[in-house]
């Protein structure tokens, strides 16, 4: 999974939770269909389990590292058609070529960020730049200097290196004088591991490193596309060789059922949007019934949201985290007094603050801070975020949700400590029994005026082949504090159930049954 932010507060993207990825060595095939477009074909190999990348988000309050119908036709000469590569159901890559003649690469088409950036020939103390093709300035005729430094942080890792500007192809389309950077040192195992050489960033400028221009507006700006518009279909089924498709400039009605539900981008940026209730089994949750906020987010492999909700369904699903024994302390010291608090109808987000678990009314000094779902317990990247205050906020939640089904009091405390040995593992990751997907509930998310379910099937990852074949939850933590949170990503795990349509001209993103 793959789950980017830049570190200058800009870019969800490529890095989220961890799962084994496929070994991408193998050829790969071009053909030019009757209809005028091009489609990259990407064949697959065997599951490699040793590689694992992680990421996360950086504490400016942005991600730092980290996976409808308009219209269009995609018979036109307007739209260009990108085949996708299908990793585990957890990364969809695709080739793209910089320079004259053009050099290949293979990146990851990242909706959470915005800038592209592949290695460099003059990558030399980075092992993983050895591993990956390299863009030779030297050898492409529509080079044009730049020089400025540039880096992105990432929750595992980092790059580093220098602005150049070149040719880009991307499927048929070529677009000119692309800023884009060229990566000299890629430190630490992230990118060693990964099958992929770059990142080609669909986010908005807002969010772009060194304010370049990325690379979906020059599309837009030089006229290659007829609308403003791009459409994921992503193949979850791991079977077959196809692994998705990217439209630029239109859909593919195929990959779609019925019409697409539209919401507005409200945070421009990333492809954010309101969202409103999440369900499991058809029964509210509680936490986002007042309304959440929502990213749609192609560079990230599972769905994370707030680790209370998390929780709560990892623990609906029989998902097994690590035991939190701050979560079993606040239960055991404070839960009584939080429970009276409730019943006796105090503010429900001013409680830990009067019990003395949190610094002020209504939640932590959270100072804007998103933090790393991978750092999340290292005291020196979330100095702010005192844990038992995190509990704390959590345990309210849960006792309220159970305060509404008119549960006793001991029915309440004996659900908050099995949600506690819930929560999510430090790295994010929970694992759940293949063999009980049957029994397991649905989740829904409500996104304007439509519930959008996902089965077991479809938010469970497999890994591995059977007989050690693993099952892990689709489910990932990541808390965003207010006013920029509480906030999901809704990665590919949900992509994956609903082709993804991103119109920038209309600012808007739609959802409709992937077909």
């Amino acid at each position: 999974m793959y789950y980017a932010v830049p570190s200058m507060g800009t870019g969800y993207g490529a890095c989220l939770a961890a799962l084994c990825l496929l070994l991408f060595l193998s050829p790969l095939v071009f053909s030019v269909s009757n209809d005028g477009l091009v489609r990259v074909g990407i064949k697959k190999r065997k599951l490699d389990q040793t590689n694992q990348v992680f990421g996360g988000i950086d504490s400016n309050g942005v991600h730092s590292a980290r996976k409808y119908r308009l219209g269009g036709n995609v018979g036109d000469s307007d739209t260009d058609i990108i085949a996708l590569k299908n990793y585990l159901d957890a990364q969809y890559f695709g080739e793209i070529s910089i320079g004259s003649p053009p050099q290949k690469f293979t990146v990851i088409f990242d909706t959470g960020s915005s800038n592209l950036w592949v290695p460099s020939a003059k990558c030399h103390f980075s092992l993983a730049c050895y591993l990956h093709p390299k863009y030779k300035s030297g050898h492409s005729s529509t080079y044009k200097k730049n020089g400025t430094s540039a880096a992105i942080h990432y929750g595992t890792g980092s790059i580093s290196g220098y602005f150049s500007n070149d040719n880009v192809k991307v499927g048929d389309l070529v677009v000119k004088d692309q800023d884009f950077i060229e990566a000299t040192r890629e430190p630490g195992i992230t990118f060693l591991a990964a099958k992929f050489d770059g990142i080609l960033g669909l986010g908005f400028q807002e969010i772009s490193v060194g304010k370049a221009v990325p690379v979906w507006y020059n599309m837009v700006n030089q006229g290659l596309v007829k609308q403003s518009v791009f459409s994921f279909w992503f193949n979850r089924n791991a079977e077959e060789e196809e692994g998705g498709e990217l439209v630029f400039g239109g859909v593919d009605p195929k990959h779609f059922k019925g019409e697409h539900t539209y919401v507005p981008v409200t945070h421009k940026g990333y492809w954010q949007f309101d969202m409103g209730d999440v369900l499991v089994d058809g029964e509210t949750t509680g936490f986002c019934s007042g309304g959440c906020s929502a990213i749609a987010d192609s560079g990230t492999s599972l769905l994370a949201g707030p680790t209370t909700i998390i929780t709560q369904i990892n623990h609906a699903i029989g998902a097994s985290g690590v035991v939190s024994q701050e979560c079993k302390s606040v239960v055991s010291e404070y839960g009584k007094t939080i429970l009276d608090l409730l019943e006796s109808k105090a503010a429900p987000q001013q409680i830990c603050s009067q019990i003395g678990l949190c610094s002020k009314d209504g939640g932590r000094d959270v100072s804007m801070i998103i933090e790393s779902v991978v750092d999340k317990h290292n005291e020196a990247s979330n100095g702010v975020h005192d844990e038992m205050c995190r509990v704390c906020e959590m345990a309210v939640v849960w006792m309220q949700n159970q305060i509404r089904r008119n549960e006793t009091a001991d029915r309440i405390f004996d659900y908050m400590n099995k949600l506690c040995d819930r929560l999510p593992s430090p790295m994010g990751e929970s694992a759940v029994n293949c063999n009980s997907l049957a029994s397991m509930p649905n989740v829904s998310f409500t996104v304007g005026d439509k519930t959008f379910e996902l089965t077991p099937q479809q938010y469970v990852l497999k890994v591995g082949e059977a007989p050690v074949t693993q099952c892990i939850s689709g489910f990932t933590a990541l808390d965003v504090p207010p006013p920029r949170g509480p906030l999901w990503i809704l990665g590919d795990v949900f992509m994956g159930r609903y082709h993804t349509v991103f119109d920038s001209e209309k600012m808007r993103v739609g959802f409709a049954e992937a077909a």
